[in-house]
């Protein structure tokens, strides 16, 4: 009866502000790893022909051998991904063969672009419910050998309902939907998609990157042969060097059929593959084993926006994760909202009138890539990374989804 009286009261007004989230408590939710591929660029990049259970296979590795956590005491692991078959076969199976003992059970969650951050909500909820006291929360897509191909068929008896329709609709439609109906110019797309190749430019050369980053070893296929070698990928492979507006202005339009033709493959996110990973427990569990808490997980907010303008999802989703922790918008040392276009996360820092120094500082999926399933995982390693070596306190994450929705979390960085 007592761990449900602290747990009604986990968002009391006691519990909101800064001051009080920065208090400690046994029963906090903290991150004590959270660490992502290189990201590459599907169909050409480093993970072409890596199968998406060799993702999850290498990042379960990964987390085994640098989380310095016995596997074992995994109490439930979630993967996030979208577009894999049989999701739930290939989790279990690459668990299973990284090490993890088959009494750590697996699922796969799939809120399309929130899919990672989703896996990590669903485990810290699972934790401060009591229902375990560590989980893994993975975040994983290949692009290359799961192509998204849109929405499927609907029902007449669907269809017919405008909006439902709408949820099936190509996300490039809803960018330009987004361009269109509040106004954001194909000037300011190239030039706000400039800047995230240039931060993320200045990034990797700094060797920012290398902090989060794990290599990851998969096998390639020769293309004359078809013998499969392995290799080790350290690097994300979709930056590109000396991107300017100007260069990006040239680029043809990618569906010149909708709106104002103002979306581009420069002024959108890249088709990526990649993984990341967050292991989470209570802070009592992390201090008892003696790992180094990197931060602690407050609260995740989701909610629905008309599906034609899907990408305007993290303004009312931020907004509410704000206001769930009795935070300003000031409170805030920094923002990763995923870049799924230009058009939406401009519109996004417009709305919410936000600095843009403080989102995307290292640059976003413009130029590093979205892996569905992936991105929201690897916005919190980012995130967490730049917040360490910032000295900051507060990283807000937020992204649109697919059909209608938004999502965002709050983190504060342990001092």
């Amino acid at each position: 009866m007592e761990r449900v009286k602290q747990l009604a009261a986990h968002f009391t007004s006691s519990s909101k502000g800064l001051a009080a989230l920065e208090r400690k408590s046994p029963d906090d939710v903290v991150i004590t790893f959270a660490m992502r591929s290189p990201l590459c660029k599907a169909k050409r990049g480093g993970f072409k022909d890596a199968r998406t259970d060799e993702l999850m296979l290498e990042m379960f590795k990964n987390t085994i051998a640098r989380s310095k956590v016995d596997p074992a005491l995994i109490g439930d692991i979630c993967v996030g991904t979208v577009l894999t078959p049989d999701a739930t076969y290939h989790a279990r199976g690459a668990a299973l063969t990284a090490g993890f003992p088959d009494t750590v059970p697996v699922q796969t969650m799939n809120r399309f672009c929130s899919s990672g951050l989703m896996a990590v909500t669903t485990i810290a909820n699972q934790i401060r419910s009591g229902q375990i006291e560590v989980g893994l929360a993975i975040g994983v897509e290949s692009m290359s050998e799961n192509p998204d191909n849109g929405g499927p068929s609907q029902s007449e008896l669907i269809a017919s309902t405008p909006a439902a329709k709408d949820c099936t609709q190509r996300m490039g439609w809803t960018s330009e939907n987004v361009a269109s109906d509040f106004d954001v110019s194909r000037k300011d797309q190239d030039e706000f998609a400039a800047t995230s190749f240039q931060r993320a430019e200045a990034a990797e050369k700094a060797g920012i990157f290398e902090r989060e980053i794990v290599p990851f070893t998969v096998f390639r296929k020769d293309p004359t042969t078809g013998e499969r070698t392995r290799v080790t990928i350290t690097k994300d492979d979709g930056i590109r060097y000396g991107t300017t507006s100007e260069s990006l202005s040239k680029i043809r339009a990618a569906f010149p059929q909708w709106g104002k033709s103002t979306t581009t493959g420069g002024n959108a996110s890249q088709i990526t593959d990649g993984a990341a990973a967050v292991l989470l427990m209570t802070r009592r569990k992390a201090e008892s084993l003696g790992l180094k808490i990197s931060a602690k997980h407050v609260s995740t907010s989701v909610t629905g926006v008309p599906p034609r303008i899907m990408g305007v999802g993290p303004v009312y989703a931020i907004r509410m994760v704000l206001e769930q922790c009795g935070l300003s918008q000031d409170d805030v040392d920094l923002f990763e909202i995923n870049e799924a276009f230009a058009s939406q996360c401009l519109y996004t820092i417009r709305e919410l009138g936000l600095s843009s120094d403080k989102v995307n500082v290292n640059g976003g999926a413009i130029a590093l890539g979205h892996p569905l399933g992936c991105t929201g995982a690897r916005q919190i390693a980012t995130g967490l990374n730049e917040l360490d070596r910032r000295n900051g306190k507060v990283l807000v994450t937020g992204m649109c989804i697919g059909t209608g929705m938004g999502a965002a979390a709050v983190f504060v960085r342990e001092s």
